[in-house]
């Protein structure tokens, strides 16, 4: 079947659809839903029952780089600031060294077991040498798997963060591949180039997205999310064009938008965490539907060759070389070496060297597909086991909560107070997002002049209001008082 401007939309829908329904099940398997959304793809794809014909390189990596925005930029917001500092340091040389060594790593095993020069087997090391931030997010928050010693952070960071790096070395080896004469060194500077201008960018577009989000007037509140929306390819694109990395733009600047008092902030995480998954089934039918597997077989010996090498020995290499000066016990080294996912990120870089036209593009493609597909069949089906045999897994009864799922569920608090505001208070005329507000405690109701109104972020606090405010304890509303009232007198002293 060819894909019309008529049944695109038909064909779609079904198979979105399909997709939904299939995953609902699939854990009762053991079976990652990912693995399954991709697999329907290529049932659906030329070489399937569907007969779809989709052969577009150009058209999936589109596809793949807005998914990666929305996923990335998820993932981002709801990283908890408070739980990534404590194994800040640990993340960045994961997602930096330990990348570069698995990517190095690799392509010399690559070099040495097939007929690729050095600088194609670097470019197959490097396509596969990030951890998959779909995956990895989306199997640990679906088995909503609960680690120790920071574990969950750590794993979340640095697949949140090794993309950019992964992209770099794919663009810089790529380079070399189609320029022969040029040296290895001639890349350095493109990555310092892409880290450093990726970075400020964004925490300057973070800072930006922070006041245009509080500060605009919007006649709908529904507008909020679709101006965040408008926000974050701003910060991809822009930064794209400076020459900076936008993958970890968009990154850092959602980081710093989770973290911060938003006006809609629920509303936002809630469309995000949606907009995600739409995304991740998207980006695996696509990638499905672009793969024939009459031509992934031929390649599935050196295939399983390379993807056993890089789980069994370029991760766990990358991982215990790059965490040697840190404090760590061995488990957990082994648990960070095990959550290795390869998913759709490497089959997106892969598409690369595809548009380039290189020589081996096709045969890196397809080696890069079934190496995303062993991993995840292999790593993610066994995250639990591995967790609760390495003991690193918490109980049931101690899973924590993470912020987004704070946000959704609405945690009843236990006691509630009402609070005059008097004249002479901080609060007066302030927005309730503008007052640093503590997040154990909220406003649920505000009654002026004999009316009842629902808060906001936006909403603004008059003299004489009478707050409804609930808290998880009655210690907590001596910070909800300093909030509302002592900024003003700290001033005037």
């Amino acid at each position: 079947m060819n894909l019309t401007i008529e049944n695109i939309l038909l064909v779609g829908s079904i198979l979105l659809f399909v997709s939904i329904i299939v995953g609902k099940t699939s854990y009762k398997f053991g079976v990652p839903t990912l693995l399954l959304f991709l697999a329907i793809g290529m049932l659906a794809g030329s070489d399937g029952i569907g007969g779809i014909q989709f052969d577009n390189p150009k058209i999936a990596q589109f596809i793949g780089i807005v998914s990666l925005n929305f996923i990335l930029f998820s993932g981002g917001l709801d990283t908890h600031w408070a739980s990534v500092k404590p194994v800040l340091t640990e993340g960045i040389v994961l997602s930096t060294l330990g990348v570069l060594l698995t990517a190095v790593t690799l392509g010399t095993f690559v070099w040495y077991v097939t007929d690729f020069t050095v600088y194609e087997s670097m470019l197959l090391g490097s396509i596969v040498s990030s951890t998959d931030v779909a995956a990895v997010f989306s199997i640990l928050r679906s088995k909503s798997l609960a680690l120790k010693f920071n574990l969950r952070p750590t794993l979340e960071l640095e697949s949140g963060s090794n993309d950019p790096m992964a992209y770099v070395l794919t663009l810089a080896f790529l380079t070399l591949v189609i320029n022969q004469d040029k040296s290895l060194v001639s890349i350095i500077p493109l990555f310092f180039q892409q880290m450093i201008l990726g970075g400020i960018a964004g925490l300057t577009f973070g800072r930006l997205s922070k006041f245009i989000i509080n500060n605009i007037k919007l006649d709908f509140d529904g507008l909020y999310p679709v101006l965040v929306i408008a926000l974050m390819f701003i910060t991809f694109s822009a930064t794209d064009v400076v020459g900076g990395n936008g993958f970890l733009a968009i990154y850092i600047c959602a980081v710093y938008l989770g973290n911060q008092d938003l006006i809609h902030k629920k509303t936002i995480f809630r469309m995000y965490d949606g907009l995600a998954w739409l995304m991740q089934i998207v980006l695996f039918l696509t990638l499905g539907l672009l793969v024939f597997p009459s031509q992934v077989f031929p390649y599935m010996g050196i295939g399983l060759m390379i993807s056993l090498f890089l789980i069994v020995v370029a991760r766990p290499v990358s991982v215990f070389l790059s965490l040697v000066f840190f404090k760590m016990e061995l488990r957990r080294r082994f648990y960070i070496s095990w959550v290795g996912l390869r998913g759709a990120v490497p089959i997106v870089f892969a598409t690369y060297p595809l548009l380039a036209g290189i020589d081996k593009a096709n045969m890196i493609f397809n080696i890069v597909f079934f190496i995303s597909v062993t991993s995840v069949l292999i790593q993610g089906t066994t995250l639990s086991i591995v967790a609760k045999w390495l003991k690193v897994a918490l109980p049931e009864t101690v899973k924590p909560l993470t912020e987004i799922d704070k946000l959704i569920l609405e945690l009843p608090k236990s006691v509630s107070q009402e609070i005059e505001i008097l004249p002479n208070f901080y609060a007066v005329n302030k927005r309730i997002v503008d007052l640093n507000f503590p997040t154990s405690a909220f406003i649920v109701m505000i009654r002026r002049n004999g009316e009842y109104i629902r808060p906001g972020g936006s909403t603004e606090i008059e003299a004489k209001d009478i707050l409804m405010v609930l808290a998880d304890s009655q210690e907590d509303f001596a910070q909800v008082n300093d909030c509302l009232s002592k900024p003003l007198q700290m001033e005037k002293a």
